[in-house]
């Protein structure tokens, strides 16, 4: 086996590739940008490298500085992780001829099914079913829209090296297929140096559906079942989970033999996966691509087969022969991964960077699993992908991964940034994906103004007033005890209290009892049995005798409670004696309509409108590069520009000026 391999990633990935080597006995080198020379994976390595500045382009992504780090230390072999050079031919191409193994596909695979628009003619020749489309690179905005006509509307738009959601925009006009294919072409060439673009038709109703593949260099080939991708936003994967409540058994056969063919026609050696798009009215499946690597929700397949997909591609690399038969796959109970990332849910998912303040993920084991890159106190950078973590669960069944999942999230604690652990945890309780008559386009239909708490009000908020009670109560019961009072004079714990919620009083008395205290509100009684101390993030105990797991975080007499992860406003409660409550007069927001603010941290890519200029609501005004995304700022409503404030290169804060306008 081999005696040290290289990680040619960063983050969560490069973690998760350094476990597997080090259970395999295999010494570890790490590879860094100068913005992660603290990150919590140079540190697990037995090696690290600064190979260059923060932007990937000028280190994770130059070979020849790879290349160079594999020589200096010696390592036999590189792991590409996923994203960066992980489907890059010239990369694995370079490696082979160094000497060094590629711990992936060959070169040869890599080109024919990286690029989607190759990969299409070879899966049609494979005999896999194909969706409808131009399967050609397309010359410029106009020639788009004349193809999309051709095929239909709706129609996707995709960039042949693209991947993760980047480099992809559906169009149903004439304009959406225009802008569309800039921003595919401008994104595509940023993230993969490959501007390339096709086309192909939108099936409506569809399933993301992809089966994961594992072949060897002796001819061996499996399928490890399905995993359903379907819950996505702006086609980036939100939950994913194995299997999938939609394929049948002669569904997942049928999909499964297609995708070895195809793995089998390019001689595919290592694991990859074979991504689907599904009719939900008609079971008809199409191919969509192959990707030539580690997905990044690969845990979930490992936890119903059993295997370690990294250990897998390790082993294939060296040349051993795969450990298993198409025969001996098997599904043992259920899978479901949530992607915990660095965004605003309540601010349109905006990125958001900083320091994490608290950083505290739900313990592992009893069926959970978090696969990180980030710690407390660790920086979240504008120059990567959003992602702080992959929160994974196993259960018996679908019901039982959801409950599991769920309450994995109310544990799960990040401060200081913010997340998407609010959308998902409400994700997790709606009806619709609990049923599992879900497709791609759920989250657009069911949030199509957005997201805010509101969409989840809790079914007992006096619940949540009498939680806070709690608190305060063992606040002031610690104050009492640490202070140094005159004899008559000490200070006493109030019995009769007003929880300020959402505007709204919550008048609640309080009585001592074994282990806790009972809150009673409008005559209704919560006994809190709880060992919760003034400083712990997570409350747990009973309520009334059933479990409960809240979050809960002090900031003077004002309480935050976050339950299924609803770190909101609305949950926020000022708890003060009766005698005492005062109401706040309410503070009128500053007028902000005469400027374009920046809504993230982020690179001014380009200002598209010049000062004295007239501009029409829904105009482009400004292009923000942030987290490995492009984000159009438009007008809002009609004006005239009175001052460019922001020049293209810029690098933005939140709510920094762009534009003036009169």
């Amino acid at each position: 086996m081999f005696k040290k391999i290289l990680i040619a990633n960063r983050g969560e990935i490069a973690c998760r590739v350094i476990k597997t080597a080090r259970k395999m006995g295999i010494a570890t080198v790490a590879v860094h940008s100068e913005a992660d020379k603290d990150a919590l994976f140079v540190e697990m390595a037995d090696e690290a490298v600064c190979i260059g500045p923060a932007p990937s382009k000028e280190s994770y992504l130059v070979i020849d500085k790879i290349i160079a780090a594999c020589k200096q230390t010696g390592a036999e072999a590189v792991h590409p992780g996923y994203g960066f050079l992980s489907e890059n031919a010239e990369f694995s191409r370079r490696l082979e001829e160094e000497g060094i193994k590629f711990i992936g596909p060959k070169h040869y695979s890599v080109a024919k099914m990286g690029d989607k628009i190759e990969s299409k003619k070879l899966a049609i020749e494979a005999g896999v079913n194909t969706i409808p489309g131009y399967n050609d690179a397309i010359a410029g905005p106009d020639e788009a829209v004349e193809i999309a006509r051709k095929i239909g509307y709706p129609v996707m738009i995709k960039a042949s090296a693209g991947g993760g959601g980047k480099g992809l925009r559906v169009a149903f006009n004439d304009k959406e297929a225009h802008e569309g294919f800039a921003s595919c072409v401008n994104e595509a060439r940023n993230a993969f140096g490959d501007d390339r673009v096709f086309i192909e038709k939108y099936v409506l109703e569809p399933r993301h559906i992809e089966i994961q593949v594992l072949g060897d260099s002796h001819g061996n080939y499996v399928y490890l079942n399905e995993r359903d991708c379907s819950i996505q936003r702006r086609h980036q994967k939100v939950i994913e989970e194995a299997p999938s409540p939609f394929v049948d058994p002669e569904m997942r056969r049928a999909m499964g033999e297609q995708a070895v063919a195809l793995a089998r026609a390019v001689n595919y050696e290592s694991a990859g996966t074979v991504e689907f798009v599904v009719s939900g009215a008609t079971k008809e499946f199409y191919f969509l691509e192959m990707n030539t690597r580690l997905q990044v929700e690969h845990p979930v397949t490992e936890l119903i087969t059993g295997l370690d997909l990294v250990e897998q591609m390790i082993r294939v690399a060296y040349g051993e022969r795969l450990p298993l038969a198409q025969a001996d796959v098997g599904i043992n109970g259920w899978s479901m991964e949530c992607r915990i990332n660095a965004e605003d849910p309540f601010r349109g998912f905006l990125p958001s960077t900083g320091r994490l303040v608290k950083f505290q993920a739900p313990a592992e084991g009893n069926g959970v699993r978090v696969d990180t890159g980030v710690y407390e106190g660790g920086e979240i950078s504008m120059y990567y992908d959003s992602m702080i973590a992959k929160l994974i669960v196993h259960g018996k069944d679908r019901q039982d991964a959801i409950e599991r999942m769920r309450d994995a999230l109310n544990a799960f604690v990040i401060r200081g940034i913010s997340s998407n652990i609010p959308f998902q945890a409400a994700l997790l309780q709606h009806p619709r994906f609990c049923s599992g008559n879900f497709n791609t386009g759920f989250i657009a239909e069911e949030y199509p103004q957005g997201f805010d708490a509101s969409m989840v009000p809790h079914d007992d908020p006096a619940l949540l007033a009498a939680v806070a009670t709690f608190a305060r109560s063992r606040y002031i019961e610690r104050a009492v005890q640490i202070e140094g009072q005159l004899a008559g004079h000490g200070r006493k714990v109030a019995s009769n209290w007003v929880v300020v919620m959402a505007g709204k009083q919550y008048p609640v008395q309080t009585q001592p009892i074994e282990g806790g205290l009972a809150v009673t509100h409008e005559g209704r009684t919560y006994n809190i049995v709880s060992d919760w101390k003034f400083g712990d993030l997570l409350l747990t105990g009973t309520v009334n005798g059933a479990p409960i797991c809240l979050q809960i975080e002090r900031r003077g007499l004002r309480y935050r409670i976050a339950h299924f992860g609803l770190q909101v406003e609305p949950m926020v409660m000022t708890v003060r004696a009766a005698h005492l409550l005062s109401l706040m007069p309410e503070k009128l927001p500053p007028d902000l309509s005469k400027f374009l603010l920046s809504p993230m941290p982020g690179l001014l890519r380009e200002v598209a409108v010049a000062e004295g200029q007239e501009v029409k609501a829904g105009e482009k005004l400004a292009i923000i590069e942030a987290m490995k995304m492009e984000n159009v700022l438009k007008a809002e409503q009609d004006g005239k520009v009175k001052k460019i404030v922001a020049k293209p290169g810029a690098s933005l804060s939140v709510d920094e000026v762009i534009i003036e306008f009169e």
